[in-house]
């Protein structure tokens, strides 16, 4: 080899490949060095993406991977700086792409739009729900700076260059020639802020979309609030104003998301602007909390249980203070979305455990909180930045409570109703038979009075009437106690179905009714009466077998005529009911002469005065 290498021709050869390799490599060096002087002395808008033509046809324009991005972990790079480095990473933005920035980072976006011609303004939409901390768009001026317009929650909204709910930038276009823009956006926690372009009419028209469905959402629930007043002032229920705190919360808090809020309430508040979304999102899981423990009565059914859900929401509101107090946003946004979801889960459960014991409103509020469950944890997906910005993102939540408002009302209405009847049962429990809801002896016999008086006065027929069942044994044994319980029950339905509005049932005891049959009334229709209401009784019941029918006996009179006063009258028509045989094939009677008595349940009834 030695030999081979020595040999003055291969020598000469090979000195000659060396020198050309040598001068080749060096070639390249150079020329390299010269492109990275020349990409230092040049601004980095020649290497910036171009974004299509803006079309008004075709809008929202979206920037997608047109438009580089790079994360200044520093957070201390100035636009001129981005610009004249070139060193710095660029990446091409990604769809749907989630950033991972906090606290102290920036992330930059630069990108060309073309030339254009300045017929109508266009603009330059950060879509993010809610806000994002601070977004800055830089183009270059006359004099070659870079001129910046500031928008975000930690400026005044009134101090936008377009007041509105999200960052909004107007563009100036050359129509001569591309324009090179830069884009600063800094947030707490990570985020994905879609960039889009669009056009001032179509601005326009999505905006009275969007108006229409908040202003649709907002009037849903200004009226749930009045109806929640209303129904403190009248019904003093404490679930109105529960349910009425819970919805003036619930507002505020999709103000805050939407950007309402800070476009109207809070314009000059840019702290408050930034952490109403998570504060005001765990107060109201909070007040509903509280408003489920009391529409499901869970004072009354565990006490202990009740307080501690009180514990546990009034808690929960003073850890989301803290946290938004004492916290960065990178580090409390995590476990404000944790305690929100607990707070829910924690409300279904009490809901469950409700429904598990019988209550009847649960199911219904179960049913109500469905769409709210689910689209809160699409919301609180998209702040805890797991999945993209889109269509339920933005109004899920707002859909989700449209959808519980008018169930959670009705809900409030029936259980209002229920309380009511049940309050009014209780106060009328020395007036009506609590079983069958039928006036109980002491009235009818009031009631008896009046009309005989008032038959006397008008100068017109009426009737009395009392009515015997008198087969329950046979029921109780052919069908069980169950349907024996239960017949009277259906004799009182019957009764409650023969009688109109002017007469009066009532039920005198376990097994005897009565009934008031206001006049003009004629013999002929007192003949006609009883047999009808036998025949009403011994029609089959539903949900009984065919064969378990009432029997029962009628005995009637017609006043004034006979009888001078209620208690004789009662009591001559108790003993014509208790002459009858039980066997007996006749089932009505009319009152002839017997010797008075007065039944027990009457003795001690007062003739009122008319």
């Amino acid at each position: 080899m030695s030999r081979l290498w020595n040999c003055t021709p291969f020598k000469g050869f090979a000195g000659g490949m060396l020198h050309l390799v040598g001068r080749a490599l060096l070639l390249s060096v150079t020329i390299n060095l010269l492109c990275g002087g020349l990409l230092a002395l040049c601004s980095v808008d020649a290497a910036a993406g171009t974004v299509p033509a803006l079309n008004r046809r075709t809008q929202p324009v979206a920037l997608q991977d047109r438009g580089d991005y790079w994360i200044d972990r520093t957070g201390q790079f100035t636009p001129e700086q981005v610009a004249s480095t070139a060193a710095i990473p660029w990446k091409p933005m990604r769809t749907d792409a989630v950033y991972p920035v906090t606290s102290g980072v920036s992330m930059w976006v630069r990108f060309d739009v073309p030339p254009a011609q300045d017929a109508e303004r266009w603009y330059l939409e950060v879509l993010y729900p809610p806000s994002i901390d601070r977004a800055s768009l830089y183009t270059r001026d006359s004099a070659g700076g870079w001129k910046e317009q500031l928008a975000g929650d930690q400026v005044a909204v009134n101090k936008w260059p377009v007041p509105h709910l999200h960052p909004l930038f107007p563009m100036a276009l050359s129509a001569a020639q591309p324009t090179h823009y830069l884009v600063r956006l800094e947030n707490g926690h990570a985020f994905s802020a879609p960039l889009q372009f669009i056009s001032e009419g179509h601005l326009i028209y999505s905006e009275q979309r969007v108006s229409l469905m908040l202003g649709i959402f907002f009037g849903l629930t200004g009226l749930a609030v009045l109806f929640c007043v209303i129904g403190i002032v009248w019904l003093r229920d404490p679930a109105y104003g529960l349910y009425a705190l819970c919805a003036v919360l619930m507002g505020l808090t999709q103000a805050a998301v939407t950007g309402i809020g800070g476009l109207h309430l809070w314009p000059n508040w840019p702290w408050w602007n930034g952490v109403s979304t998570a504060l005001l999102g765990t107060l109201a899981a909070s007040a509903t909390l509280l408003f489920t423990s009391s529409a499901v009565s869970l004072h009354e059914r565990s006490p202990r249980l009740h307080w501690l859900i009180v514990g546990q929401a009034s808690l929960s509101m003073v850890v989301a203070i803290s946290l938004t107090a004492l916290l960065p946003a990178a580090s409390r946004v995590d476990m404000i979305l944790a305690l929100i979801v607990l707070l829910e889960l924690s409300g279904l459960l009490v809901l469950v455990a409700a429904w598990e014991r019988g209550d009847r409103f649960a199911p219904w509020l179960i049913l109500s909180y469905l769409p709210v469950i689910v689209s809160s944890s699409w919301t609180l997906a998209r702040y805890a930045e797991r999945i993209p910005a889109g269509f339920f993102a933005l109004y899920g939540m707002q859909l989700g409570l449209a959808l519980q408002l008018p169930i959670v009302l009705a809900v409030l209405m029936l259980r209002s109703q229920q309380r009511h009847e049940n309050t009014r049962r209780l106060h009328g429990l020395d007036r009506v038979d609590p079983a069958t809801g039928l006036i109980n002896g002491h009235v009818f016999a009031t009631r008896l009075f009046r009309m005989i008086a008032r038959s006397g006065r008008l100068d017109h027929q009426s009737a009395v009437v009392l009515i015997d069942l008198i087969n329950s044994e046979q029921i109780q044994r052919d069908f069980g106690r169950k349907a024996a319980n239960e017949l009277p029950l259906r004799v009182a339905g019957r009764l409650l179905s023969t009688a109109r509005e002017i007469d009066s049932a009532a039920r005198l005891s376990e097994q005897r009714f009565g009934m008031l049959v206001e006049g003009p009334f004629s013999a002929e229709d007192a003949a006609t009466l009883g047999p009808r209401i036998v025949a009403r009784c011994l029609m089959p019941y539903k949900g009984l077998p065919v064969d378990c029918m009432a029997k029962v006996h009628v005995a009637y009179a017609l006043i004034p005529f006979q009888g001078s006063t209620g208690q004789e009258l009662l009591a001559r028509l108790e003993e014509r009911l208790a002459a009858a045989p039980a066997n007996s094939r006749r089932t009505v009677f009319m009152l002839d002469e017997a010797s008075p008595s007065q039944p027990p349940w009457c003795q001690s009834h007062i003739q009122p005065r008319d």
